[in-house]
């Protein structure tokens, strides 16, 4: 349905829309089936630097660099970095001009086929819930560095119950919780690059130059050969997976025309910047061999055995307490966009609409406890090992956040054709992809190769050289069950690939209201505007 609360043309001000009877708080009260806008624009920024932080980087960077090694490390992150990049212009484009919840779930459901909507949405709710579950998972591993008797599923589910509450109260809760810890892990890596590099150059308990030896070490800098390197690109996906679901949280983000754009094109430079930068220091600080990375039994986070050769005896519990919060804040944001997702499924009739019911403050409560449910299979970690399980969650997580921007690419790819097929010119959209159509094209193929190729590294890792099964299954059981989902929805419904001259790009446009216009004209001038845009610069 089209909104019909929103400003019927960006050239009236707010003076004039107030005129007209449409007061903010009219709008507000008449959007109470709806999500609420609560997201600010110092949270929805913070939230996509530090939100997807977290297990990838603090904790599968250690299995990334087992198994590849610090060059196939560093490269394959890189490479992802630039995959992501370009996911994240296509997005963009779409998001600011369509800012709903589902995002590009609903995309594909209205630019492809509903088939795909079906399949993808579900496939992305189903890798928000294990990603929450490879987050409690983690806790339990970097827990351990204490030594504790305190059982891991008890720490998981004291945590679980927390995320639940906090994505219980109100959006605005989580916003605000979400802001602080991630905060906190933009600081903590700053921090760490700061101190790798002096360790590097000889602040450490040795008092030696340590340089680009450990890339010299046996089998580095390539460990493993064509099967690690192309390993290393599951681990780094799942490392940088959840950077797209800025594009879900846009539905409910004040002036998102505004404050989404400005996130695209501000951000992930950022993002990209802080991942390479913290790669790099572990590749030349931590040998490759460290015992306690191995994917298996890993206790320590790079980080922590980084901060552990500084020699001050406080530092490594120090960073492994931050490394744990921001295990947690993963969590938090990924329980909060598996939510959202199951939500629109009920809203597109693609799950029992009980799940489109929201609480008075317009959470929707019965997507938030089914979603925390499915994450309740982190407790399987006392009968597999907490290793092992995360291990296998991280690959399923990885694969699923790459049919994800398959999905991105293509659906960007066809909405912008279609856009310019029904007469509009794109100089007109809120924000314009600059690399269409190569960008998403791009991002299809390299996407689509690199989810064929990753699993190499299954055929001959079990105890004996041989196959891997339940490793081959991790990397690839989502490619046929996307497939079943997507084919099995289209025929039993009839659905048809949407045709360009057909195709709806104007349900759920967003016009600026009010508030966004008043937000807009909003200037901060002085000292406090100097130090406000170099706060914004870094944060």
């Amino acid at each position: 349905m089209v909104n019909t609360d929103k400003v019927p043309s960006q050239g009236d001000d707010a003076e004039k829309y107030h005129s007209l009877g449409k007061s903010i708080e009219d709008v507000e009260h008449k959007r109470k089936d709806t999500l609420k806008r609560a997201l600010t624009a110092r949270q929805i920024q913070m939230i996509a630097i530090g939100g997807t932080i977290g297990t990838g980087l603090f904790l599968g960077t250690g299995k990334s660099l087992t198994t590849g090694g610090p060059a196939s490390m560093l490269i394959a992150y890189a490479i992802v970095g630039v995959i992501v990049y370009f996911t994240m212009l296509s997005l963009g484009e779409m998001s600011t001009y369509i800012p709903i919840a589902g995002s590009f779930n609903t995309y594909a459901n209205r630019f492809v086929d509903e088939g795909l909507g079906f399949a993808l949405t579900w496939n992305y709710w189903f890798n928000d819930a294990v990603s929450v579950a490879s987050d409690l998972t983690a806790a339990q591993m970097i827990f351990s560095y204490w030594d504790t008797d305190f059982p891991g599923w008890a720490l998981s589910l004291i945590f679980l119950v927390f995320l639940v509450i906090i994505n219980a109260i109100d959006v605005k809760a989580y916003g605000e919780i979400e802001y602080w810890l991630s905060l906190l892990k933009v600081i903590t890596i700053i921090i760490f690059i700061v101190v790798g590099i002096c360790v590097n150059l000889g602040a450490n308990r040795g008092h030696g130059y340590i340089g680009f030896q450990y890339w010299k070490l046996l089998d580095a800098p390539f460990v493993g050969g064509f099967g690690g390197f192309v390993s290393v690109f599951v681990t780094a996906a799942f490392a940088y997976g959840g950077t797209e679901s800025i594009g879900i949280t846009a539905g409910e983000t004040k002036n998102p025309r505004k404050n989404v754009p400005r996130v695209i094109r501000n951000v992930f430079w950022r993002i990209l910047i802080f991942y390479i930068m913290s790669i790099f220091v572990i590749g030349i600080d931590v040998p490759y061999n460290e015992p306690n990375l191995s994917q298996k039994n890993a206790r320590y986070s790079p980080f922590t055995l980084v901060f552990k050769m500084t020699g001050f005896e406080v530092a490594p519990s120090f960073i492994n307490a931050v490394v744990l919060t921001s295990v947690i804040s993963a969590g938090n944001h990924a329980l909060f966009a598996g939510t959202r997702l199951l939500h629109t499924l009920g809203e597109h009739g693609h799950a029992p609409k009980i799940f489109t019911r929201l609480t008075k403050n317009r959470v929707p409560i019965y997507s938030l406890l089914a979603t925390s449910a499915i994450s309740c299979v982190c407790f399987a970690s006392s009968y597999v090992g907490s290793g092992a399980l995360w291990s296998w969650l991280q690959n399923l997580v990885g694969v699923s956040n790459q049919i994800s921007w398959i999905a991105i690419g293509l659906t960007s790819y066809r909405f912008r054709k279609a856009y310019e097929i029904q007469g509009k010119d794109p100089n007109d959209l809120p924000f314009k992809n600059p690399l269409y159509p190569y960008g998403p094209i791009f991002v299809i193929v390299a996407n689509s190769v690199l989810v064929l190729v990753q699993g190499w590294s299954s055929f001959k890792s079990s105890p004996t050289g041989g196959f891997d099964f339940v490793s081959f299954l991790s990397y690839y059981i989502q490619i046929p069950l996307m497939a079943i989902m997507w084919l099995g929805w289209k025929f039993s419904q009839g659905t048809k690939v949407v045709k360009y001259e057909e195709m709806d790009i104007e349900t759920d446009r967003y016009y600026d209201t009010a508030e966004d216009l008043m937000d807009s004209a909003k200037v901060t001038r002085g000292v406090r505007g100097f130090f406000k845009s170099i706060l914004n610069f870094l944060f």
